[in-house]
């Protein structure tokens, strides 16, 4: 797939009146559509194929209709079912006086049953177009096709109503790709517009609650490329809506990005996944509505500080102990694994700002039993308000002359010396409630600031612990690709809780939170933009209070 001329930001600068003058008329439901098909019976081949415009405008000035649509064409039956053939089509782009053009055609799939072939083709799609990430251990070439079983078995435990968003959401995505990198450059910008903007809500993924069963079942390889795919479509729209090409009017999604979170094998775990523009702006020295204006000339920084998305694996620990009288649960951080993907599609598309990246400056996780639970006596925390010492160093060196000179002379210096021992992140511990807080800062060893909540100084200038090589070096904070890793041994203390001993032999809901920080400093370019943005997730995950089920 050639993108490189698409990728650039001209391609969506289209002109403003002519965005103005668009009016959209239909909303995205293929489900319902395909649900309502004509049966074999009602269908002859001779009939005019069904046709569902996805998106259709036009404006005063203009004689013709510009639409994107849907059509079902009938093809030749097969020894059981009648099969059918569907297409993605172009109306009035280009050739206005050219009928139609045809943008995709999905492999033919039977009448009676098109659903499951035709939302594994288009899920097998979405992930071998979605964007790369440098030094990925798992290249698209190696990863094997989506297996139809899976797929089938979430199509069959799940209700019409709750597939539906799941399938219009998957081929709103698969839109994205045919329309903004696989079509001329005003299809992208009337996708974004006529399409992609009255149906944003469905990127918020609040409303798919198919989507978490769907990543469970096909596997992580696959959930990121997937997730990296709405990712960098939201990153995109994200960019369009804050460069004043005319859908600052329209109302945005809030919360861009999608969370859940499972229990198994003595592991909860929050996953969560979060465009960096979508995040909420906490600190910054440009203005709050529109993305950094860190140069105006260097629109190429811009562009590249823009399609970056936080990923996110926190992993608690859990076990439960049985005694006279009382349950004990305790609970402590395993792994905590923060991750800003560059979303791209070649290395190349750095335009050397590889390094130029977010970066993790604070982590608040909470969990703990459900607002208002009454059958938990306390929580205990096991980590003290740190208090440390300082290692103090005096020397004094006294010297003088034995000489017999006129007057004795006695010269006396003093040295002194003061040794600290500092870490760039510092671990806490607190309790809201009957739920424990774990907080992790990251802070700037040279003046000790909390990095998440700097402010600059009256005067501007640039950040006095901006971290320069910050992905370089011995004493990096950051891994190489820039980001972080918290396992047991950096904070092993765990958390107790005293629970009713009624409540054996009953699995309770737990809810589990995450809090997450990123700020930009300046790394290798000379700008002194700096921002700080933060994203919650908040889920619930069971805990089974069965004796003999993870006992310590």
């Amino acid at each position: 797939m050639n993108l490189s001329s698409h990728l650039s930001l001209h391609i969506f600068l289209a002109p403003k009146q002519q965005i103005k003058q668009e009016r959209t008329y239909t909303m995205l439901d293929v489900w319902s559509w395909i649900y309502e098909l004509p049966n074999s019976d009602e269908w002859d081949k001779s009939d005019s194929p069904p046709v569902i415009e996805l998106a259709s405008s036009g404006s005063s000035q203009e004689s013709t209709t510009r639409s994107i649509q849907l059509r079902a064409e009938r093809t030749s039956a097969s020894d059981t079912d009648a099969l059918v053939n569907f297409s993605v089509c172009l109306q009035g782009f280009e050739h206005p006086n050219k009928a139609q053009t045809t943008l995709w055609v999905s492999d033919t799939c039977p009448l009676s049953s098109p659903f499951l072939p035709l939302l594994l083709q288009l899920l097998q799609e979405i992930i071998s177009d979605s964007p790369t990430v440098r030094n990925s251990t798992c290249p698209r070439s190696q990863l094997q096709k989506l297996k139809p079983d899976p797929v089938s078995w979430i199509m069959d435990s799940h209700s019409p109503e709750s597939l539906s968003s799941f399938f219009n959401l998957v081929f709103l995505t698969r839109l994205f790709w045919l329309c903004v990198c696989d079509a001329p450059s005003e299809v992208g910008s009337f996708y974004f517009h006529s399409l992609l903007a009255p149906n944003i809500e469905a990127l918020s993924c609040t409303d798919v609650p198919v989507l978490r069963t769907f990543l469970v079942t096909v596997g992580v390889d696959a959930e990121l490329y997937f997730m990296r795919a709405l990712g960098y479509m939201s990153a995109k729209w994200l960019l369009l809506k804050e460069m004043s090409v005319g859908l600052q009017t329209l109302t945005p999604a809030q919360n861009l990005g999608f969370s859940y979170a499972t229990e198994a094998h003595g592991f909860w775990v929050l996953k969560g996944y979060s465009p960096v523009m979508g995040m909420k702006l906490t600190r910054s020295n440009g203005p709050r509505i529109q993305f950094p204006t860190i140069e105006l000339n260097n629109s190429v920084l811009r562009y590249a500080l823009a399609h970056q998305q936080l990923e996110a694996v926190i992993q608690l620990e859990y076990s439960v102990g049985f005694y006279d009288g009382f349950l004990h649960v305790n609970a402590r951080v395993d792994n905590i694994r923060l991750h800003v993907a560059k979303l791209g599609f070649s290395q190349s598309d750095d335009v050397g700002y590889g390094d130029e990246r977010h970066f993790p400056s604070r982590i608040r996780v909470w969990v703990g039993p459900e607002v208002g639970a009454t059958y938990v006596a306390g929580v205990s925390l096991g980590r003290s308000t740190s208090n440390e010492e300082k290692e103090v160093e005096v020397q004094k060196i006294v010297k003088g002359s034995f000489i017999k000179p006129k007057a004795p002379r006695v010269k006396a210096t003093a040295r002194t010396s003061t040794r600290t021992r500092t870490k760039n992140w510092r671990w806490e511990q607190d309790a809201e409630g009957n739920a424990a807080v774990f907080d992790a800062v990251l802070h700037d060893n040279v003046t000790g600031l909390e990095v998440a909540t700097w402010k600059p100084v009256t005067g501007g200038g640039k950040p006095g612990h901006d971290f320069p090589n910050r992905y370089n070096g011995s004493s990096r904070p950051f891994t190489k690709t820039g980001g972080m890793v918290f396992a047991g041994d950096e904070y092993g203390e765990g958390v107790g809780w005293r629970l009713s001993k009624e409540m054996e032999g009953s699995v309770l809901k737990w809810r589990i939170g995450g809090e997450v920080w990123v700020s930009y400093f300046p790394n290798e370019v000379n700008s002194s933009y700096f921002e700080t943005r933060c994203v919650e997730w908040c889920d619930e995950v069971d805990l089974p209070l069965i004796p003999g089920k993870l006992s310590p």
